[in-house]
């Protein structure tokens, strides 16, 4: 991207600067924690989203005669990370192995493949977790975990809300399997057994054509934004081209954000009448220039874009679509019909990019003496009409919560959500055939706590590729 293009130079006017100051670099002792925080505090300087609004950096320069002993008084870098960001910024992280968060960005991730989400039932400490989804060719697709199945216990310990994060940490664990009775969640005795390993999603997890009452509706579940797996998304709407597709239903419902790029792609594969046309505006801090995205015709690799040429959408959303997923729905909104059914979004408009310790941030020539990296938020961006800043989310035209007890199968025209979005399209399905949700008749109060990739570095994150 331009953006990137344009740091060296900006660099060289910071080097061209400092270049008549004491050198820094001269007092730092290789592989010390002194090395990585100047690196911490300069990419932060050059790149942070909010740098005017934190005073060690707006207020400082690395050529005050205290920064050495400013940047030394902090114990690690994650530290010094945190001093140096906004108050309310819940978003931007530091990685002490950038190697994990670069495979995180792929889709390759220590797992055991069960996708779940985690509910406290409140006025209790009690958690229980429903798997939402299970990965193909892994441990849990192996020993039979479908979507559905509630566990409230990990080997054999009742999880709450003051343990569930150490006990699904474990790189072996079993589940405890429960189930509702009488409005109460009771054990059944069955366990399965799980082990992670080095597992690759594909986030283009189911991509079908329902053929419904003479009409060709296409359904995606897509689960992440990852640019190494373009083609695989290009492809499923090359088939809905094939197939005549009328109508999209798109699930974000899981989906935590991605690549920036790949979420311009799928909006163009969605229309493709508005090729050439703005898309958004990224703003950066004062040290750069807002850029414009448009509509393309082609994939970042080359590949022409399979376009369906669609006048409205309909969007399956939870608390968990985030990032790139809410980039989609803002930015197609001043063109086409975008009607969002399930639940309000998490509300991420900031996006970032990796930043290593090199002379340009960039990975190559990256410091052989750490692995640390960053992924600080870096810019904010708006769709064509300007509109940006909602950081309550997006608030579905259409609520409907998923039940937890009674989930459906995916890309079953009788799930709750995709048949609602049916019934909106209008292929015979009745209101009143739908089965309402449970959760309020049961008698527990239930509050989402967390899901299964709430730890992996690329949480919720919107990124240029670098």
């Amino acid at each position: 991207m331009k953006f990137l293009n344009r740091i060296g130079v900006l660099l060289c006017v910071l080097i061209i600067s400092a270049s008549c100051q004491d050198d820094f670099d001269d007092l730092i002792t290789p592989t010390s924690n002194l090395e990585i925080q100047n690196f911490v505090w300069e990419a932060m300087n050059v790149f942070y989203l909010y740098k005017s609004d934190v005073p060690n950096l707006s207020e400082r320069s690395s050529s005050d005669a205290d920064f050495s002993e400013f940047i030394s008084s902090f114990d690690s870098p994650e530290s010094l990370f945190d001093n140096l960001l906004r108050e309310d910024d819940r978003f931007s992280v530091i990685v002490s192995d950038f190697r994990v968060l670069e495979e995180a960005l792929q889709g390759q991730t220590l797992s055991n493949g069960m996708r779940f989400g985690l509910v406290l039932i409140q006025d209790t400490n009690q958690v229980f977790g429903y798997v939402r989804y299970v990965v193909p060719n892994s441990s849990a697709s192996a020993q039979g975990v479908e979507r559905g199945m509630i566990f409230n216990q990990i080997d054999g310990t009742l999880l709450s809300d003051t343990n569930f994060r150490d006990l699904l940490a474990p790189e072996q664990y079993s589940i405890g399997l429960a189930e509702l009775q009488n409005g109460q969640l009771q054990s059944t005795g069955e366990s399965i057994l799980l082990n992670k390993s080095n597992l690759t999603e594909n986030p283009v997890h189911i991509a079908t054509t329902l053929e419904i009452s003479g009409q060709n509706i296409g359904y995606l579940m897509y689960n992440g934004f990852r640019s190494n797996f373009e083609s695989e998304l290009n492809q499923a709407f090359g088939d809905f081209v094939a197939n005549g597709v009328t109508d999209l239903v798109l699930d974000l419902r899981y989906n935590g954000g991605g690549s920036i790029n790949t979420a311009k792609d799928l909006a163009s594969m969605i229309t493709g009448q508005f090729d050439g046309q703005l898309f958004a505006k990224e703003k950066f801090n004062e040290n750069f220039d807002e850029e414009s995205l448009f509509f393309d015709d082609q994939t970042a690799n080359g590949e022409n874009i399979n376009n369906l040429n669609l006048d409205r959408v309909f969007v399956l959303t939870t608390g968990s679509t985030a990032s790139a997923s809410e980039l989609v729905i803002n930015a197609l909104s001043p063109y086409i019909s975008v009607i969002q059914i399930g639940t309000t979004t998490t509300g991420k408009f900031q996006g970032s990019t990796t930043l290593y310790d090199s002379p340009d941030f960039r990975r190559q020539g990256a410091n052989p003496n750490h692995f640390y990296a960053l992924q600080p938020l870096i810019l904010e961006i708006e769709n064509a009409e300007g509109f940006t800043g909602f950081t309550e989310g997006f608030d579905p035209d259409i609520l409907l919560e998923e039940d937890f007890f009674n989930l459906g199968v995916l890309g079953n025209p009788s799930e709750p959500l995709l048949a609602r979005a049916l019934q909106e399209i209008g292929v015979g399905f009745q209101r009143s055939s739908l089965r309402e949700n449970t959760t309020r008749s049961i008698n527990l109060d239930l509050k989402n706590v967390g899901e299964s990739e709430m730890h992996l570095p690329n949480y919720q994150r919107m990124y240029i590729n670098n």
